[in-house]
């Protein structure tokens, strides 16, 4: 009878390019970066079974990236911007390539493991999170393709910064049609869940502006997808929370872009007056870009009310003429801010703010996040339910309320989910809490689960960015009709259920 060869020999075989990792232990579920540690795994296992034996290695494919298990990588892959949720994987992969990529959701199905990509770790929840399984980082994931100026598309890496897209695209007087407020966020990341922002309501959201992708499905197959190929896997993956497949790459639609902007900042005493004028421009296509906050007045309530509107300049539209943009508006004429600045420094507004709150610490605290969607006909009454009461210091250090008015009709991604009325509101309250102050948070998400629970039940939904505990059956609920599509498709492209489980969409 041929002799078993040992667990060392068999790990002393072994050899994984630029991997920290060489097997993966099914009995102990476990990865075992040294022989030392795989006995030390096989050491536990054995004692809890003594048939154990060498065949329970799996050998870890080549990599042309890393495969890493030190602590340090894994305590930073439990964690998120939101410092809220710690659930620690296994192991994090740094592909080197698509391929890795592929090669990895492929032996994470095989051993029926949890995989999550990561971008930014922008999500506030632990939603790419893996408990027990793998993290794949996208940022080496970042290569911004040549610009195809005739077809004004351009095809970039998932782990791409829409910051870096956008100085890639203006140098050739091109730019995609819509961003987030914030720019340092990859592109997987915000195809997977809408991609919103102030000029949604004139060209769709992120979502709504991409040509193809190409992802890896769950049970790792490496496919290009569009909305002639592959739709219904094209239409699961755009804000589909990355529950079929993983995006690496998209090809993005580009417009021509303005070298100048003019902002307009306008303010109102009163929400529904504020409300009911952003819901007029929209309609009307008046501005290219509308949104607008909410801050303290001098009582220390949310009672300003102020309407930012950009109008784009020169090469794509006139020169801004303001008694035209601001005609029948009801701000208050006293206070309207109007300037005009370069379009690039238009959309990285945030920066200078993002600076401050890092050197204040800010950017460290936890943030239970509210992100609803809520319907034009009572969002007034809605969102006066969830602020009253709410004081700048309930809602934290640096905290920002934010609306966003939305046609409906512009918005054609079946799962990025709105209400029905023809215009609907994106209402944020981006909290803050002093990250050791478990009470606050715990508060914190307590108003969030009431108050999406209001909106609900009038026809709302929520953005799904948010920290909301939600359970399947809420998941079902905001889905809706889309909801048979979804399900349909995780089934296909992800039949054992390995992707992405720290959304909760499916248990």
């Amino acid at each position: 009878m041929p002799r078993i060869p040992s667990r060392r020999t068999v790990l002393r075989g072994l050899t994984v390019t630029g991997a920290a990792v060489a097997a993966f232990d099914t009995a102990s579920r476990s990865w075992a970066a040294t022989a030392a540690e795989s006995e030390t795994a096989a050491g536990s296992t054995a004692s809890a079974s003594t048939t154990s034996t060498s065949s329970t290695l799996a050998k870890v494919p080549r990599l042309d990236g890393t495969l890493l298990t030190d602590a340090s990588s894994l305590t930073a892959a439990a964690d998120d911007y939101g410092h809220i949720v710690h659930n620690r994987p296994a192991a994090v992969l740094r592909p080197g390539s698509v391929r890795d990529v592929v090669t990895m959701i492929r032996f994470c199905n095989d051993h029926r493991l949890p995989v999550a990509p990561r971008g930014q770790g922008h999500s506030p929840f632990g939603q790419a999170q893996a408990p027990g399984g793998l993290v794949i980082e996208t940022t080496p994931l970042a290569g911004i393709g040549s610009v195809n100026t005739a077809s004004r598309t351009v095809t970039v890496g998932a782990g791409a910064k829409w910051s870096a897209v956008a100085r890639a695209t203006l140098a050739h007087g091109l730019t995609p049609p819509v961003f987030t407020d914030y720019l340092e966020l990859s592109v997987g990341g915000t195809l997977s869940v809408g991609g919103l922002g102030g000029q949604a309501h004139r060209v769709g959201a992120q979502v709504d502006n991409v040509t193809e992708l190409q992802v890896v499905t769950g049970a790792g197959e490496l496919v290009r997808c569009s909305p002639s190929r592959r739709p219904d896997l094209f239409r699961a993956v755009l804000a589909g929370l990355g529950q079929c497949a993983v995006i690496v790459e998209a090809t993005l639609r580009l417009v021509p872009a303005p070298t100048t902007v003019r902002r307009y900042q306008l303010t109102y005493s009163d929400l529904a007056t504020f409300l009911d004028d952003q819901r007029m421009l929209v309609r009307e296509g008046r501005f290219d870009y509308v949104e607008g906050q909410v801050q303290a007045d001098a009582t220390g309530a949310f009672g300003v009310h102020v309407l930012e509107a950009v109008a784009y300049g020169p090469p794509v539209g006139p020169v801004p003429d303001d008694t035209a943009l601001l005609r029948g508006l009801r701000h208050d004429p006293a206070t309207a801010h109007i300037v005009d600045q370069p379009y690039y420094d238009f959309l990285d507004r945030l920066a200078p703010v993002i600076a401050a709150m890092k050197a204040a610490g800010i950017w460290g605290f936890a943030h239970p996040w509210l992100n609803l969607m809520l319907p034009g006909a009572s969002a007034a009454a809605l969102a006066t339910q969830v602020l009253d009461g709410l004081t700048p210091a309930d809602a934290g250090p640096g905290a920002v309320i934010l609306f966003y008015p939305l046609l409906r009709e512009r918005l054609t991604t079946p799962l990025l989910r709105t209400s029905d009325d023809d215009v609907s509101y994106l209402f944020d309250i981006l909290s803050a809490a002093a990250p050791d102050d478990t009470a606050a948070v715990d508060r914190l998400l307590a108003v969030n689960r009431s108050a999406y629970d209001t909106v609900a039940a009038a026809g709302g939904t929520h953005y799904p960015v948010g920290s909301i505990p939600l359970t399947p059956a809420d998941w079902q609920a905001h889905f809706g009709p889309a909801w048979a599509g979804l399900q349909s498709a995780k089934c296909t492209y992800d039949p054992r259920g390995v992707l992405v489980p720290g959304q909760g969409v499916f248990g």
